[in-house]
């Protein structure tokens, strides 16, 4: 049985609830255990899964989130550097599934997060899943 934390962004309650509820429900049914963790926004998620890499004990991640275009440059920064540096983590090996969504409002999101509907919180423990089964695969 593996450990996934799943590091959330906690800005949008109602939407990372969703968001949640699809990641756990995802790994319970790949027979793994789930742990949460909130941090203040989505630049913050990659520093703290580095920080869990270190010390916690976490066999894969899932990065929870929602970013929604307001009327500021800030929407892009928050969306490609978390991104990035989720990326970054993940080319060093940690598997991670992204599920940090962005979209250009909050329909866009309430349809994203919805388990029944398009449940990127559960496509995002699926992937970090499949990138689990990889580093077992092929052991650094």
């Amino acid at each position: 049985m593996a450990r996934i934390l799943i590091v959330e962004a906690r800005f949008y309650a109602h939407l990372n609830d969703m968001l949640i509820a699809g990641a756990k429900a995802a790994i319970e049914a790949a027979g793994h255990e789930a742990e949460v963790l909130t941090v203040p926004g989505a630049l913050e998620i990659p520093g703290a899964i580095a920080l869990a890499v270190e010390g916690g004990g976490y066999d894969a991640f899932v990065a929870i989130g929602v970013v929604i275009r307001g009327e500021t440059y800030h929407f892009e920064i928050v969306a490609g550097e978390s991104a990035r540096a989720i990326m970054a983590l993940t080319m060093d090996g940690i598997p991670i599934g992204n599920g940090i969504i962005t979209t250009e409002n909050e329909a866009q999101a309430l349809e994203r997060a919805n388990p029944a509907a398009k449940d990127k919180g559960g496509e995002a423990a699926k992937a970090a899943l499949a990138l689990l089964e990889l580093t077992e695969r092929f052991p650094r």
